[in-house]
């Protein structure tokens, strides 16, 4: 199959379908998006995010670096909370130093917004549709969608998320790829009532914590609860007063400000709540159909460098792609081989910082303290030793040999 000019389909507009979007149009292909919500949402929309080393590089190399910097969410300090205890504030800078020495934290929605703008004029974006079949054939791949014609594509690109509807179709079940790590994530806004000032507070009991840090310049302010559960909970992930009930029922009785987080959580459009999960499959690729990204192999939300892993594996599709030179097959699989030893990687990392994030014992609570207490006063090596999380996710994303674009275009 050709490569220059080639038809490519993703599926997802988040972060890896932008940014694949991005590179396949710069190296000659015919993009095409197709995202099920009817439009993004942008600003200070979603989380915030971590972007280390290289995807920093990959977005310079998209001129969209000092608009990421520009945009970063200006946390300063961690203050660390316990029932009976004083305060434990650290650096921000410190907490992330061990990670990675290229960092920007950066609200999902504000990342998003950058990278659509950053290449939507040179690809085809279909906003309110989605994929409902896929069939290989000798000529690519025939898409039916939710709406509108049928259309074939050279090659069909999952882009769309922890639980995707192409690796759905292409591949199989979720089940069969989805491997829990013993927790869970909730994220909804509320009014920054507590005026914090590029200030997070983070309060933790055994089992359960939850925080609560500023959005810079809306007067809103996101909380992030996270808790352990030794199997999934049963509901339904579209259901948002079940998502209600079972966040309410888990936090009853826990302290600080955690009641009136609750009363907020009454009125909050923006709740997500989901697993936290890695995405494990032998392979990314099926014929015409490959995934990149959390559909492929989710390292875990809030745990594994996910957005990073995510900008990078779709650089490297898009380079791979270009480099094979009309072979689509040889492209694909050398995508696999490149990011394959940072996506093994990433998902050791996922449980050993989901076991620092959520102490399971009053034990690991006392020593998470004493850590964070000591952590100022440490060498700068000891320091980034006991930052690294066990190699620090930035660290198997660097291992990843980029391609220059200057000699791809």
């Amino acid at each position: 199959m050709p490569v220059s000019g080639g038809r490519v389909l993703i599926s997802g507009a988040s972060v890896a379908g932008p940014v694949l979007a991005y590179w396949l149009s710069r190296f000659g292909f015919r993009p095409t998006v197709v995202e099920k919500t009817a439009e993004l949402r942008f600003g200070s929309g979603g989380h915030a995010v971590d972007l280390f080393g290289p995807a920093l590089e990959i977005i310079d190399w998209m001129g969209a670096l000092a608009q990421v910097q520009d945009a970063r969410t200006h946390t300063e300090i961690i203050s660390f909370l316990r029932a009976g205890h004083r305060p434990i504030d650290v650096s921000a800078e410190l907490g992330a130093e061990g990670v990675s020495e290229r960092h920007v934290e950066i609200m999902r929605g504000e990342l998003a917004k950058i990278i659509y703008e950053a290449g939507r004029d040179a690809s085809e974006y279909l906003f309110g549709n989605s994929i409902s079949s896929l069939a290989q054939t000798g000529h690519g791949v025939d898409v039916e969608f939710q709406h509108g014609a049928p259309r074939t594509f050279d090659l069909v690109v999952g882009a769309d998320g922890l639980h995707s509807i192409t690796r759905r179709l292409a591949f199989g079940q979720e089940e069969q790829f989805l491997n829990f790590l013993g927790g869970y994530l909730a994220v909804f806004t509320v009014p920054n009532y507590l005026d914090l000032q590029q200030r997070m507070l983070g309060y933790a009991e055994v089992g359960r914590t939850a925080a609560i840090y500023p959005v810079w310049g809306t007067g809103e302010a996101r909380v992030l609860l996270l808790w352990r559960t030794p199997t999934p909970h049963d509901y339904d992930r579209h259901d948002l007063a079940a998502q209600r009930r079972l966040i309410r029922n888990l936090y009853s009785g826990m302290g600080w400000e955690v009641p009136r987080l609750l009363a907020e959580l009454d009125t909050a459009d923006d709740l997500y709540l989901d697993s936290i999960s890695t995405i494990v499959m032998d392979t990314w690729t099926r014929g015409s159909i490959t995934l990149v990204g959390d559909a492929g192999y989710s390292p875990g939300p809030a745990v594994g460098g996910g957005t990073s892993l995510a900008v990078l594996g779709a650089y490297v599709l898009a380079s791979e792609l270009a480099a094979a030179a009309g072979d689509q097959a040889r492209g694909l699989a050398a995508y696999e081989a490149a990011l394959r030893p940072a996506v093994t990687q990433s998902q050791k990392i996922g449980p050993y910082i989901l076991k620092t994030l959520i102490p399971g014992s009053r034990a690991q609570l006392w020593a998470m303290a004493q850590a964070m207490r000591l952590l100022p006063r440490l060498p700068r090596p000891a320091r980034r030793r006991l930052t690294s999380f066990g190699g620090g996710p930035a660290a198997m994303l660097e291992a990843v040999k980029l391609r220059d674009p200057g000699t791809m275009s």
